[in-house]
């Protein structure tokens, strides 16, 4: 049996099979690796960032409008916010594992960019642009709905974690503290190691690029700890 390019381990996860294979492979090429190979005038991902984008926004807010008969706009406009904003769309991202198939510059692999958040979020709203354009709406929404508006909830709980979490201990008249514990890795592509403490007992872990992403990685697994705990 012939070995799978990447592009097709990716078509196999994502379930839709693009009829022009160069639209994924846009979807997925950073601009640094466009940059390096000018001679082969290879397109980035950027122009279908934009259009994918717009559809994004489209279903999540048609959902959002059925779901949500009785919701008012500055509230249906807030939870559209919270669903495609850069967090929401790299955790979906990493369900993917989108970073794995990305054509990065040299710089850009060399920092870590197969991680970031900021990348990798593109990469998604790329992706949904690519399908758009090669299979329609109803393909692209199809998408949305399986890979996006999915798990909505246990998303909205790692978004909200540390706010959740300090409501949750205020009640207790107890303090998180967070301690970074380590830092590995060479300095353009470091990652932090935070442990959470709450009174004198460490609840939970969290590591991540950079140690903001690593405290709310360590609160979301805290919530979920003492939610069982404490019920």
């Amino acid at each position: 049996m012939a070995e799978k390019y990447p592009e097709e381990l990716l078509e196999e996860k994502i379930g839709y099979h693009f009829k022009n294979k160069n639209l994924l492979r846009q979807a997925l090429t950073h601009s640094s690796y466009a940059n390096e190979r000018r001679i082969n005038k290879c397109e980035d991902y950027e122009r279908l960032e934009f259009l994918g984008d717009a559809v994004l926004e489209m279903v999540s807010s048609d959902f959002l409008f059925h779901e949500h008969p009785k919701m008012p706009e500055g509230q249906l406009t807030k939870t559209r916010a919270s669903m495609v904003c850069e967090p929401s769309l790299a955790i979906c991202a990493r369900d993917l594992e989108l970073g794995k198939f990305l054509y990065l510059g040299k710089g850009e692999e060399m920092t870590g960019g197969r991680e970031r958040d900021s990348i990798i979020a593109d990469v998604c709203e790329s992706l949904i642009g690519a399908i758009y354009i090669d299979g329609g709406f109803e393909k692209a929404k199809a998408h949305i709905h399986r890979f996006v508006l999915s798990d909505l909830e246990n998303k909205q709980l790692f978004l909200d974690s540390k706010t959740i979490l300090q409501e949750m201990v205020q009640k207790r008249s107890e303090e998180i503290t967070y301690k970074l514990v380590r830092e590995t890795g060479p300095e353009h592509n470091k990652i932090f190691e935070v442990e959470l403490w709450i009174g004198g007992e460490k609840i939970s872990e969290g590591k991540d690029r950079s140690k903001k992403s690593a405290e709310q990685r360590a609160a979301y697994e805290a919530v979920r700890i003492l939610k069982k705990k404490w019920a």
